[in-house]
């Protein structure tokens, strides 16, 4: 979950180069950060708390290596002792480091016995320890293969030495991606911040570590050493994407992007969708998994598939996929849905999935990434770079994916293309300033509540779970998606005046019962927020959007996405990064 940044090559102001990439990779983590550099035979350090916000490393010398880090604590405090990286007893060794060693305790004691000192609360500082212990008697790469292997659970390092020309990293579940460049290499936790050196890439695969030089790169199994023969990617993003532009936050930037990433995905189905409809057609044991909003993701595919294609699929939240494990066979076929394709909980559904012989379908954001290199078909969402924590346009974008393949798997392809093609024009329509300053006041007048409920049925469950995610994520007010039909089965007891309750209403086989939830809401006093193509009288604040059939739910989702980012503009919230969450969560 935390920022890694690491570069070696030939210019003189790596330290800036370093903490520039950690300014791109703050959505990672950031309630601290740190940078270390080599330069004038010694190892400098500058760590801080809180965000990167105005912060430089103009006291930091010249140097051409340096590696640095965005903080998402797990062991240990907010404080600048337990910020990365740490140092060594001799400070002539920095680690940086993402996951969590499980057994960092029983090394410790090691240590701590063997006379080292430590200065922090992390489990990260027991692992330059543990390398200037090795490095007594070996060199610094044959320290760091035995270190790596001594450490359990799920990791991604990266380590210097004062007196070593190199860079060496090497992973098991979190995700490191090289960075080539002439006469320069980079390593990242995320390749967007590697965008404005370098396209051409190569991800770390599990127990693989590599030694980054000036103008060379080697890979080796981490276990064996043996050198691993590797190909390298050339990403297809484009740098501008990672600015907010004329934005003054890349979250509602993400939000306005939505229209031409729907366009961009009706413009698509091609072979590969072909491919994985073929699997599909060939299973009746179709499984989607994923994590937060691509759970609720999930749970719309399998409305959709249900509703469009009359195929029955079964959706799960990654983190309990593991207890469905019994009904997993070789005839069954797992989607997996990711926006960064690095989410643990996911990932091990997958791994455990492929060991019972499943087929593997990836929907994921990241070209490269570990979900896409397990996968046995693979979709890129193609949503592009995506800054914010609170995802936005890859949630519709796999959405879109998900009606687009509902309707190829009942052979109306064409039909699905220009359902997504009406849609992305009815986004515009939300966005447009009549509707948003209509949105922007209904925020000024309930950002003061506790709670805000939101009501659906069918596709429309899944999208007030997703609305109610976003206001949770990034204006800290507590909200609660409900199936419409189970407000009487408690929920209706939290119900006082005044109480906002957001409808979803589209015109669809819900529509009646889904207005009866509301009007026994409206009877108990509450607020009534109405979105649907439809006015009713019950409704004391109505958000229109036009009706587009089975996507309905993709305006209604980004309506709540606009609500939820301007309700926190009102709680004075940076809506980019809120508290106590990261981007992707790599560690269970």
């Amino acid at each position: 979950m935390c920022g890694v940044f690491g570069y070696i090559g030939h210019r003189s102001n790596a330290a800036l180069l370093v903490f520039e990439g950690l300014k791109r990779l703050e959505y990672r983590g950031y309630d601290s950060w740190g940078v270390v550099v080599v330069g004038r035979g010694k190892i400098y350090v500058k760590k801080k708390t809180g965000k990167i916000g105005g912060a430089t490393v103009d006291e930091l010398p010249p140097g051409s290596l340096a590696i640095g880090h965005t903080r998402w604590a797990t062991h240990g405090g907010v404080t600048e002792k337990n910020a990365h990286p740490h140092l060594d007893c001799t400070h002539t060794i920095a680690v940086i480091h993402n996951g969590i060693v499980e057994n960092y305790e029983s090394i410790q004691a090691e240590l701590v016995h063997a006379g080292h000192r430590f200065v922090s609360e992390t489990d990260t500082e027991i692992i330059a320890h543990l390398l200037e212990f090795y490095a007594h008697n070996m060199s610094f790469i044959e320290a760091f293969v035995k270190t790596f292997q001594r450490l359990e659970g799920l990791n991604a390092i990266v380590a210097i030495h004062h007196k070593e020309r190199v860079l060496v990293a090497a992973k098991k579940g979190s995700p490191l991606v090289i960075g080539f460049g002439k006469k320069e290499n980079f390593i990242a936790s995320d390749p967007s911040a590697l965008l404005p050196h370098t396209k051409e890439v190569y991800f770390l695969e599990d127990g693989q570590m590599a030694v980054l030089r000036d103008a060379s790169v080697s890979v080796m199994e981490s276990a064996s050493q043996k050198v691993v023969k590797f190909s390298t990617q050339i990403l297809d993003w484009d740098v501008s994407q990672t600015h907010k532009g004329e934005f003054h936050h890349f979250m509602l930037k993400e939000i306005y992007e939505q229209p031409q990433v729907v366009l961009g995905i009706a413009g698509s189905g091609g072979e590969e969708v072909k491919r994985i409809v073929s699997l599909i057609r060939k299973t009746k044991d179709l499984y989607f998994v994923g994590c937060g909003s691509a759970s609720y993701a999930c749970l719309a595919g399998a409305y959709l598939f249900s509703k469009i294609a009359q195929r029955r699929a079964h959706a799960i939240a990654g983190s309990e996929f593991l207890y469905h494990l019994d009904f997993i066979n070789t005839k069954s076929v797992v989607v997996a849905l990711s926006q960064s394709g690095e989410t643990i909980d996911t990932l091990e559904s997958v791994s455990y999935a492929k060991r019972k012989g499943a087929k593997i379908v990836a929907l994921v954001n990241v070209l490269g990434s570990s979900l896409y290199r397990v996968a046995d078909a693979k979709i890129l969402i193609g949503a592009g770079p995506e800054k914010a924590v609170a995802s936005t346009k890859a949630f519709i974008g796999k959405i879109a994916h998900l009606i687009l393949l509902a309707y190829a798997l009942d052979k109306r392809v064409k039909e699905g293309q220009e359902l997504l093609r009406k849609s992305a024009e009815v986004i515009r329509e939300v966005l447009a300033e009549k509707n948003s300053d209509r949105i922007k006041k209904l925020a000024h007048r309930i950002c003061g509540v506790n709670h805000i409920f939101i009501l659906g049925r069918g596709l429309s469950y899944s999208a007030s779970l997703e609305c109610a995610m976003k206001i949770k994520e990034i204006s800290y007010i507590h909200a609660e998606g409900l199936a419409a039909g189970e407000l009487k089965h408690g929920t209706l007891a939290l119900v006082e005046k005044g109480t906002p309750c957001i409808v979803l209403l589209p015109n669809d086989e819900t529509y009646a019962a889904t207005l009866a939830g509301a009007m026994e809401i409206k009877a108990r006093g509450g607020y009534i927020i109405g979105i649907s193509p439809k006015k009713e009288g019950v409704f004391d604040e109505y958000l229109p959007i036009a009706d587009v059939g089975d996507a309905s739910m993709i305006p209604m989702v980004v309506t709540g996405q606009l609500l939820a980012y301007y309700l926190a503009l009102e709680r004075g919230l940076d809506p980019d990064m809120p508290r106590n969450l990261a981007k992707s969560v790599t560690v269970r």
